[in-house]
């Protein structure tokens, strides 16, 4: 079988750790025949960190080379085709969509996350585009509801995450324990009032529990502000732990008894690595994630003005609450394979 070259298109290079895990998945899913070559906002990075050959994604000149010299095109996961977030972030991907197959490329939307789509010409874009994929995949029900309205063809299974190796963390066994894992990310709906309740809460439980809070960036541009704005408050041991490798990343939950997240990945990586999870919800797909694991939760326009109520749920859920179960977590990594099946039939053609 011949070698192909394929394309893979992403959110990488962004320093967006749940992106950096759908890329890391994508390589360890993708058929050995096929090289691939990723657009990335730090093509030297991802060159470095995954042995690949990678270009800029913003360089014109580079992406037409690329579409004359390779044969499949990828978009590689997640919650590319949304514009709740950016307007030009839709028609970025669209648009690169739509060169691939003028090109002649095999074209393929990997563990797609559709939506949210509030603006008709969006979703005008992303039917018609996805309409001419070869083949389609996505990770959650409501982008199954949007492909299932526009009668395209599609196959369903968990985020490819799941599935993701795991490596350990240097250090982490010689910080205190027990230890928890929190995450909060900047949005708009976590407003300087709650976000002053979720720290006050975050003392009380510490008080109460006597844990070692690790304070985990996704993004270091976005979360490490927060971080930095919550840890001087603890009473107790706490760190910021920032790891660029998101297989460092999964496995860091490996050492955790609970998580508290607002990263959708972050609970997805902590629920597969047997920890307990608390969820705060600013989006639908973490919504859709709480729903389909029954995870605790709040969504953040809900969130309890009292850190008292806070932390008390949190303190019962750490004493109380439990993982998911072994055969849980292994269906859904069975499921999440399907994702790499796709891979192997589409590439098999």
């Amino acid at each position: 079988m011949g070698t192909v070259r394929a394309i893979l298109c992403g959110y990488y290079g962004q320093g967006n750790g749940g992106d950096e895990a759908l890329l890391a998945s994508l390589l360890q899913m993708l058929p050995e025949h096929v090289t691939p070559l990723v657009l990335s906002g730090n093509p030297q990075q991802t060159s470095d960190r995954y042995g690949v050959d990678a270009i800029n994604r913003k360089d014109p000149q580079a992406l037409f080379r690329a579409l004359r010299q390779s044969q499949a095109f990828i978009w590689g996961g997640g919650s590319l085709i949304q514009d709740a977030t950016s307007v030009l972030s839709p028609f970025y991907y669209t648009g690169l969509m739509k060169l691939a197959q003028l090109f002649g490329l095999k074209t393929i939307a990997w563990a797609q996350g559709i939506g949210p789509l509030k603006r008709p010409f969006t979703r005008w874009a992303a039917k018609h585009t996805f309409a001419r994929c070869s083949v389609v995949s996505v990770r959650d029900r409501g982008s199954a509801e949007f492909l299932a309205d526009w009668g395209i063809p599609f196959t369903l299974a968990p985020d490819p995450v799941w599935a993701m190796e795991s490596s350990p963390v240097s250090g982490l066994w010689d910080l205190p324990a027990p230890r928890v894992a929190v995450n909060l990310r900047p949005h708009p709906l976590l407003t300087p009032a709650r976000l002053a309740n979720l720290i006050q809460a975050l003392i009380d439980f510490q008080k109460a529990t006597r844990t070692c809070l690790l304070l985990v960036p996704f993004q270091t541009s976005q979360d490490l502000a927060i971080a930095q704005a919550i840890q001087p408050r603890l009473p107790g041991p706490s760190q910021i732990i920032s790891l660029e490798d998101p297989h460092q990343l999964k496995g860091l939950f490996r050492g955790v008894e609970m998580a508290i997240s607002m990263r959708f990945h972050g609970l997805i990586m902590a629920a597969s690595e047997e920890c307990r999870c608390f969820a705060l919800s600013y989006d639908p797909k973490v919504r859709q994630l709480m729903h389909d694991l029954s995870l605790p939760g709040w969504e953040l326009a809900d969130l309890p003005d009292n850190p008292n109520l806070i932390s008390k749920t949190w303190i019962e859920h750490y004493a109380n609450g439990s993982p998911l179960s072994n055969d849980q977590i292994q269906f859904l990594v069975d499921r999440a394979l399907i994702h790499r099946e796709l891979l192997q039939q589409v590439f098999a053609t």
